[in-house]
């Protein structure tokens, strides 16, 4: 994460809003042992393949959030070096509006992807 998407982030963590009692406190450095990418910040054209090559090597079944207005279009950012929006790079499941998203927001857009999750068939993966 990048700037005030990734202190909202933190702040999402700590003990005021405690991620953990919904189960999301886990924070993986590898993406070999994730399943959930959050793309916070601007996506640079410089950027955009790295992304690409981490969500390429989290394993299947894998989903990803686009957190804050320049995650999700680009933002106020309309020039050469900004990829408009995330989904141009790797497919996003959920998008979180803001700059930059509350806390709770994200806490909330979490929770709608696990019910996104809860109601589609992975029986691909079982």
């Amino acid at each position: 994460g990048l700037a005030c998407c990734a202190i909202e982030m933190m702040c999402a963590e700590a003990s005021h809003y405690d991620m953990s009692r919904f189960g999301m406190e886990l924070m993986r450095a590898s993406p070999r042992q994730s399943d959930l990418l959050i793309v916070a910040g601007r996506v640079t054209c410089k950027m955009a393949p790295v992304i690409r090559r981490l969500y390429d090597q989290m394993p299947d079944p894998k989903w990803v959030i686009a957190m804050g207005d320049c995650a999700s279009c680009g933002g106020v950012f309309n020039n050469y070096a900004i990829v408009q929006g995330a989904d141009e790079v790797v497919p996003v499941d959920v998008y979180i509006a803001g700059c930059p998203p509350r806390p709770e927001v994200l806490i909330h857009g979490i929770l709608t992807l696990y019910e996104k999750v809860k109601a589609e068939k992975l029986t691909k993966w079982q």
